[in-house]
C-alpha cells in the first residue's frame, strides 16, 4: 500500500479525494513535525516511531585504509506493535 492507495481507501469515509488527500497530508506532516522534534510517535495498534541519536565513531576507510570519523546522526526507528505482529 503506498500514499495513492491510502487516499483511495480514505473515500469510503470522506465524501472528496480532495478532502481525503488533505486528511492524508496532514497526518503526514503532524508525524513528521513531531519526529523532527525528537518526540515519540505512538499509533495503538500499529507501532511507535522514535528518533535515535547515533553518536560520533572512527571508521576506516574501506577504498585506502584510512581512518575517519563518521559525524553524530540522528535515524528514525519503528517498531511495530504486538498487534501488527499477530
Amino acid at each position: 500500500m503506498n500514499k495513492k492507495d491510502l487516499i483511495n481507501s480514505l473515500l469510503k469515509v470522506l465524501s472528496t479525494k480532495r478532502e481525503s488527500k488533505n486528511a492524508v497530508e496532514r497526518i503526514f506532516g503532524v508525524m513528521r513535525e513531531k519526529v523532527r522534534s525528537g518526540e515519540k510517535v505512538v499509533i495503538s495498534g500499529f507501532g511507535s516511531f522514535n528518533v535515535k541519536m547515533y553518536h560520533a565513531r572512527k571508521a576506516k576507510n574501506p577504498k585506502t585504509g584510512a581512518d575517519m570519523l563518521i559525524k553524530p546522526r540522528r535515524r528514525v526507528r519503528f517498531k511495530p506493535s504486538k498487534d501488527l505482529l499477530a
